[in-house]
């Protein structure tokens, strides 16, 4: 990968790549999954989480060393072991079912996943014989010419029985390059004369191994669109499935639209009735129904239904827009609370605030919520309140209920309910009936 970063935790579809390995493990086996890692394994281990026993390779001396470390773990906890690389996060819950019905069914001591693929991502070729037999397996970096011409790939996913695995796989005998290879126990397998159950999948992108960026690439891609189909075949609309970038683990409502280049990513949840974009992205944040996100940017944010944001809007973290809220184009918001029915207009930024239901923050109005020591303070905004455009509020302040800024005016001092604060610096009057929109 030519990268500092372990490969295990390099991301596809917003997630690590042995996160979908374990996910997967946990699904398809009876016991706890054991995961073996070798270059820093610690970074790896806290990412694999609880319910998962790591085991350390401290030397890395090839993928038969790899399994013969986690066989103490293993010798008394299962008859049949499923092993595969964490390197493969297409790989499906069916593909695995289905090699260990196999090997369950088979007379012989393994099963395996075969694939025919014009390109190998650096898998080792199946040698059968004339009557389709499989003789064993061989590395790519081992192959002769002639055998460069076989089509027919190992995976890397096989079911082992578990008396059998135990007994021959400390006699595998080192390559040439110091390594021990677990492919060479279907070679041994075959010597001795049982029968290696295979089975061939189609779909070319389970079989995406990552060994280089490259492959991180295509493995993206077809993440990519294994999300979007499903996500359409639930009832979400995307309008141009190449164009948008949704990851793993994102939920969306049915009949919401996703325009064109959007991104939808981490722990981000959208409800029904949407529309997303186009050119949005949408990071960490939950969108209830109804909602509408134009050109816009949502970072951390949660939304109530029927909230309207953009065009070229930004929500940044701690932003809570309740129900019916409008956050005009070129708005920002910032850890603050926007109450229900709120109408932001454009060219404003509220931080660090609360707004009651039903205010009205004009164009151009500014939350000033960084004092001279350096430190953040709040502004509080009642209900049914009017912020002309243009407005300042130096924070700490209070503007009550009902309370209302003429445009331009400079607030320092707080607004008691159903007063008026006008000027430079402004000045409060007490309003005998509050102004109307009239």
């Amino acid at each position: 990968m030519v990268s500092r970063l372990p490969k295990a935790l390099h991301l596809v579809g917003g997630l690590p790549l042995v996160t979908y390995a374990l996910e997967l493990a946990k699904r398809c086996g009876d016991i706890s999954p054991v995961l073996v890692v070798g270059h820093r394994s610690q970074a790896v281990g806290q990412v694999a989480g609880d319910g998962v026993t790591l085991v350390v390779q401290d030397e890395q001396l090839g993928t038969g060393h790899a399994l013969l470390q986690a066989s103490d773990i293993l010798r008394a906890n299962a008859d049949l072991v499923l092993v595969w690389a964490a390197d493969m996060p297409l790989l499906s819950e069916e593909t695995l079912n289905k090699v260990v019905v196999c090997q369950r069914n088979n007379v012989g001591p393994l099963s395996m996943v075969t694939i025919v693929s014009d390109e190998s991502r650096g898998f080792g070729r199946v040698l059968r014989d004339e009557d389709g037999v499989v003789l064993s397996v061989v590395e790519e970096n081992h192959l002769t010419k002639p055998q460069l011409k076989i089509r027919e790939l190992n995976v890397g996913v096989y079911c082992f029985d578990a008396e059998w695995l135990w007994s021959e796989l400390p006699l595998i005998a080192p390559s040439n390059e110091g390594e021990y290879y677990l492919t060479d126990l279907i070679d041994y397998a075959s010597r001795q004369g049982h029968t290696i159950g295979t089975i061939m999948i189609t779909n070319e992108s389970e079989a995406i191994g990552v060994n280089n960026r490259i492959h991180l690439a295509q493995a993206e891609q077809a993440m990519r669109q294994r999300v979007n189909f499903d996500l359409m075949e639930r009832g979400v609309t995307i309008t141009n499935p190449d164009t948008v970038y949704i990851d793993s683990g994102v939920s969306i409502g049915q009949d919401t639209i996703i325009l064109p280049n959007t991104h939808i990513v981490g722990a981000s949840t959208v409800g029904e009735e949407c529309i997303i974009g186009p050119n949005s992205i949408v990071r960490d944040t939950t969108i209830g129904s109804g909602c509408k996100v134009e050109c816009s940017m949502l970072d951390q944010a949660v939304l109530g239904d029927d909230v309207h944001i953009g065009p070229f809007g930004h929500l940044r973290p701690g932003a809570h827009l309740d129900e019916g809220v409008h956050v005009g184009n070129f708005g920002e918001v910032k850890n603050s609370y926007l109450g229900p029915g709120v109408k932001m207009g454009h060219f404003c930024y509220v931080g660090d605030a609360s707004v009651g239901a039903r205010t009205n923050i004009g164009a151009g109005t500014i939350t000033c919520n960084l004092g001279i020591d350096n430190k953040k303070y709040r502004t509080e905004i009642g209900k049914d309140s009017f912020i002309g455009s243009d407005s300042l509020l130096v924070a700490p302040i209070i503007i009550g209920d009902r309370g209302h800024t003429g445009a331009g005016s400079v607030v320092t001092k707080d607004v008691p309910d159903d007063s008026l604060a006008v000027g430079v610096p402004a000045r409060v009057i007490k309003l005998e009936e509050p102004p109307t929109d009239e």
